[in-house]
């Protein structure tokens, strides 16, 4: 089996309780934590800071996946690597320099990720590929949970795969938004390595299992098996 990662998104958590709901959901098996930051202005949604970051961080090892859905990006950055991102991902319209992004990015110790929205054009990957340790495939419109996947990702991912083969480096290929059990062995089929999730997992929580997500990470586990 090939190495997968499985990324819940804390956006659909219960953040009455959001320190429970980040240890559960890595008990149950999951990889990362992926910490979506929206701003208001290159989304319509305003959701959490580098503050929660912060917050959560004591709580786990695991790798914290941050998303910067925010204009302007820079200034924001040095606040997440010190609130304890591991890899920070900003979109290519939220930066007038992407290549001086990345290079900050990776300046304040982190990995770099770059985000592609469904109709952002994959050429900004020609002259900065090699400098990235991930790329993100969103596969919905940034901005809010639970919507429904946008099946012309798929061929994104294929494109995105390819490119990444023929650098020979380990670059990570994220897809976000709409996976589920239902899709996630496509989706795989396709090329992507590490999956977001949100809702698909947080709304399917069990009081029966040990840690409320151990159900839905098998049966996600499972379904990547077949892939």
């Amino acid at each position: 089996m090939a190495n997968y990662r499985i990324a819940p998104s804390i956006l659909s958590a219960n953040f009455a309780k959001l320190g429970e709901e980040i240890t559960a959901v890595i008990d149950s098996g999951a990889d990362f934590i992926h910490f979506d930051v929206m701003d208001n202005h290159y989304v319509p949604n305003l959701t959490i800071g580098p503050l929660v970051c912060s917050a959560i961080r004591p709580l786990t090892d695991a790798v914290i996946d941050v998303h910067l859905m925010v204009e302007p990006v820079d200034r924001i950055i040095p606040d997440f690597a010190k609130a304890g991102a591991n890899i920070i991902s900003f979109h290519p319209e939220a930066s007038r320099h992407i290549d001086r992004t990345i290079g900050l990015i990776k300046e304040q110790g982190c990995k770099a990720g770059l985000v592609f929205n469904p109709a952002t054009p994959l050429n900004y990957l020609d002259h900065v590929l090699e400098k990235l340790d991930l790329v993100l495939i969103m596969s919905v419109n940034p901005g809010f949970g639970g919507q429904q996947f946008i099946p012309e990702a798929l061929e994104k991912l294929k494109a995105v795969r390819k490119r990444i083969d023929e650098t020979g480096k380990k670059i990570l290929l994220e897809i976000d938004g709409g996976v589920k059990v239902d899709n996630i062995a496509e989706i795989a089929r396709a090329g992507a390595d590490t999956f977001v999730a949100g809702s698909a997992i947080y709304g399917a929580g069990r009081d029966s299992d040990p840690h409320r997500y151990d159900s839905v990470l098998a049966a996600l586990r499972a379904e990547l098996a077949k892939a």
